[in-house]
């Protein structure tokens, strides 16, 4: 894995102290690749807008994502794999890496959403607290991302809807990306949200994601991978792409999966956080290139 050097982290430390202008600069400056998707005409990007909401676990490891120099350093190592676009990540992690120069020519998606704090009882009422599309167009971003759990028995889940309504307008009168991760769920016996995994139900939280704001011309969906893809995926024609879930306990297997998913017509390409990032065994560079193989594999000889 990829360190980052003590002499990187006393200058990160000293900008943020010293030079907060130095944000700023970075963000003018960052040179920008000239297409959103790659040659293969896929995108390959690594989440890390988790501890924005308080959600720090990976795994049995409850404080995984709290140590920040270790998650730069992983993401560091994820990005200078050459199949890896972009990051997507809340302002703070984004300006980390643009300070430790780690986005050069990369794809980056700012997540705007992350007021849903993890297992918080508003969490349903996820509130707009990073980007938004007016600041994702001042610093030359590539777009937004937000997070869309529907739970039809939880009121909060209607002020989330309308707010990620208004920020899919907003960023397609800047003709930017807007990323929607819509994900149905519902309350378990003892009171704890369920991620609802069957086709039905996410094809449904697919089409109301669909509809959201004025346009729906710069809007992408951001999936999980599923048991019946035809089904799910058949639901749209916005481009999509699929993401990587929470760590499961056989990673080979877990990146396998993704391989039925991922041939979908409307499939782009994958959305990685965890699962790639805080691997059993570490080896991040080696879970990173394991999924870029199973993409390519997957979406080899889509038009570009």
């Amino acid at each position: 894995m990829l360190a980052v050097t003590d002499e990187q982290w006393r200058r990160l430390l000293w900008a943020r102290t010293f030079r907060p202008d130095s944000v700023a600069q970075a963000y003018a400056q960052r040179g920008r690749r000239e297409s959103l998707l790659n040659e293969q005409g896929t995108l390959f990007l690594v989440a890390a807008d988790h501890p924005a909401r308080g959600a720090l676990r990976s795994g049995n490891d409850a404080m995984a994502m709290a140590d920040r120099r270790g998650l730069l350093e992983r993401l560091v190592t994820a990005l200078a794999h050459p199949d890896v676009d972009g990051v997507l990540g809340s302002p703070d992690v984004v300006e980390e890496l643009l300070l430790l120069g780690a986005l050069e020519g990369k794809v980056v998606i700012g997540s705007m959403n992350r007021g849903g704090l993890d297992g918080a009882a508003w969490t349903m009422d996820d509130r707009f607290t990073g980007y938004d599309a007016a600041s994702i167009a001042a610093c030359r971003l590539e777009g937004g991302k937000m997070l869309l759990r529907i739970d039809d028995q939880d009121a909060g889940t209607v002020a989330t809807l309308h707010a990620c309504a208004q920020a899919v307008t907003e960023l397609a009168q800047h003709k930017l990306v807007a990323m929607i991760e819509p994900l149905p769920y519902h309350r378990g016996a003892e009171g704890t949200l369920v991620l609802q995994q069957d086709a039905p139900a996410l094809a449904r939280a697919v089409t109301v994601a669909s509809a959201l704001g004025t346009t729906s011309a710069y809007t992408w969906l951001k999936m999980p991978a599923c048991d019946d893809p035809d089904v799910v995926y058949g639901a749209t024609t916005l481009p999509c792409v699929v993401l990587g879930g929470v760590p499961g306990p056989n990673l080979a297997e877990q990146v396998a999966s993704w391989g039925k998913t991922l041939r979908q017509p409307v499939v782009r390409g994958l959305v990685i956080g965890r699962t790639v990032l805080y691997p059993d065994g570490g080896d991040v560079a080696g879970t990173v290139d394991a999924a870029a193989k199973v993409l390519r594999a997957a979406t080899e000889g889509l038009p570009p």
